[in-house]
């Protein structure tokens, strides 16, 4: 149903809103236009209407010009609301045919610029009606709809849409004696955004409960959830975790773009020779693949990818997460929920009865998960999964530590493939300089540069100098060599050292590279690479 400037619904005057345009506006002398630019658009007129209005009924004002207001729409859906938008400013109109996905998308970014950020809304706030938050969360509704609600309820709305502009991977709602503090995780740094005042802190924690579907009664035990939202058009999934503090509640928000959660193996940072080895242990049809690094170093992003590009109608895939991040088409991908005892070796175990071709665990975390995926990889199945640990080497020492023999580690190990992320020097900003004798004394192996890049900061990466992510690798191949040296004595510093001589990059070597290449600045892959 189409609706008014009111809201109410009416029907629409026939026709199929997505026939063929082009046809339609030949048979009645109408301009026709494939695709819209941002200066085809002046703001005043958008503001004047509500953005349901506009998604509603596939229509949207543009530029005034003559007198007239040129108005573009998806069909005969909007014959009525182009008497509504000819009666609110008093001008004649002249329609333009343009396709309802051109429309959708130039709103959601002009009316994702109109919208106040969360420091203004916290201006509007007023103490008196901080107590005003709705009692059912209606599921995913488009944040932009929302502007008439409740102040925390706006609130929290800004804050959310603000993190997704700003490319947020999590909101931190951090509760002190006299204030709240929020920041946002961009490109692996927080950043302080706002401090709202401490007497709305149990209202701010309650809007969250509420949209996650959370006890809003339970405040002294530590709660997980998930949000479903859409803002400004993109699907975003936000898991919630909340634990009680000295002071009260914390919250932790973290973003998933479910639209663009894949990305391919050069799209993690991979140089060209990088993804032939990685493509090439990929196709090995039983072992053990390990992603290793830290907490927030991309390996879950990395197994998505490796996932994703071996995922075909001929292998049967099959993953255990915790959680699940993003859905793979053709992929079956299982929820580790510990409190029914569905842990990564228990769903490891039932994975096996299903007849895989590859199996996916999250993170192996003990003994019992370990020597399941060894079993697994040595019974005809590739297996992948993640480590803690800081370097490829180590990895093979964690294995031993946790109680697997050496030999099964030294026939199961396929590859391992430790990771960092570092941030990506930002295009328009950054600046060329000269480095001095102790910054080239850091390249050891390779040409000397005579430039390097550092950042400087301009409005579109917030003055931060960076802006995206990309990861730098080292890959270990398991080897005859290296098979010998676990047998005998699986130990990081002969490991390294076996690495060193066969020319393997290190770590702080391959984000060297990029320092080369101008990608990222010399500061930055030493932050990452500081115990190499």
């Amino acid at each position: 149903m189409a609706r008014d400037l009111e809201g109410k619904e009416r029907p629409a005057r026939g026709g199929d809103p997505c026939g063929d345009l082009r046809s339609l506006a030949q048979k009645y002398g109408i301009a026709y236009r494939e695709s819209l630019e941002d200066d085809d658009v002046d703001p005043f007129f958008l503001e004047q209407l509500p953005i349901s209005f506009v998604k509603t009924n596939h229509v949207l004002p543009l530029k005034k010009e003559d007198e007239r207001l040129f108005v573009a729409f998806a069909g005969p859906v909007a014959l009525f609301a182009l008497d509504d938008i000819s009666r609110l400013f008093s001008l004649p109109l002249t329609p333009v045919f343009v396709p309802a996905e051109e429309i959708l998308g130039i709103a959601n970014r002009f009316y994702e610029r109109l919208s106040g950020s969360a420091n203004e809304v916290m201006e509007e706030l007023h103490t008196e009606s901080l107590d005003e938050i709705a009692s059912q969360w209606q599921g995913p509704r488009d944040l932009l709809d929302l502007n008439d609600e409740a102040p925390i309820i706006k609130l929290l709305n800004s804050v959310l849409g603000q993190a997704v502009k700003d490319r947020a991977s999590d909101i931190h709602i951090e509760p002190f004696e006299k204030k709240i503090d929020v920041r946002f995780r961009i490109d692996g740094i927080l950043y302080p955004v706002l401090s709202p005042p401490r007497v709305i802190q149990e209202a701010l924690v309650s809007r969250v409960k509420i949209m996650a579907g959370l006890n809003i009664a339970e405040k002294r035990l530590p709660q997980d959830g998930r949000i479903r939202l859409l803002v400004a058009g993109k699907d975003i999934d936000v898991r919630v975790s909340i634990v009680p503090t000295s002071f009260g509640e914390r919250v932790v928000m973290r973003l998933l773009d479910r639209k663009f959660g894949l990305v391919t193996l050069t799209g993690l940072g991979l140089e060209p020779e990088r993804v032939a080895e990685v493509e090439r242990v990929l196709g090995i049809t039983n072992g053990i693949i390990l992603v290793t690094g830290p907490t927030g170093s991309g390996k879950t992003t990395s197994l998505y990818a490796y996932i994703n590009s071996i995922n075909s109608k001929e292998r049967n895939i099959i993953t255990v997460e915790d959680p699940v991040e993003y859905q793979i088409q053709g992929i079956g991908q299982i929820q580790v929920a510990p409190k029914i005892d569905l842990t990564f070796a228990t769903g490891l175990r039932s994975i096996l009865r299903q007849d895989p071709d590859v199996i996916m665990v999250g993170e192996i975390r003990d003994m019992e998960t370990a020597e399941m995926a060894v079993q697994a990889s040595m019974t005809g199945h590739l297996v992948l999964s993640t480590l803690h640990t800081n370097d490829a080497p180590t990895a093979v020492t964690r294995l031993v530590d946790m109680g697997i023999e050496q030999f099964l580690v030294a026939s199961s190990l396929v590859a391992v493939i430790s990771q960092r992320l570092v941030r990506v020097l930002c295009e328009s900003c950054k600046e060329p300089y000269t480095p001095v004798d102790e910054e080239k004394a850091l390249f050891r192996k390779g040409p000397l540069p005579d430039t390097l890049y550092r950042p400087r900061g301009c409005e579109k990466c917030f003055k931060t100098g960076f802006y995206g992510q990309t990861g730098i690798f080292e890959f270990m191949a398991v080897d005859k060599g290296l098979r010998a040296i676990i047998l005998k004595n699986p130990d990081a510093t002969t490991l390294r050292a076996y690495l060193a001589e066969k020319g393997v990059k290190t770590l702080r070597e391959d984000g060297l590279d990029k320092v080369r290449e101008g990608v990222t600045s010399l500061e930055e892959v030493v932050r990452v690479t500081h115990f190499d």
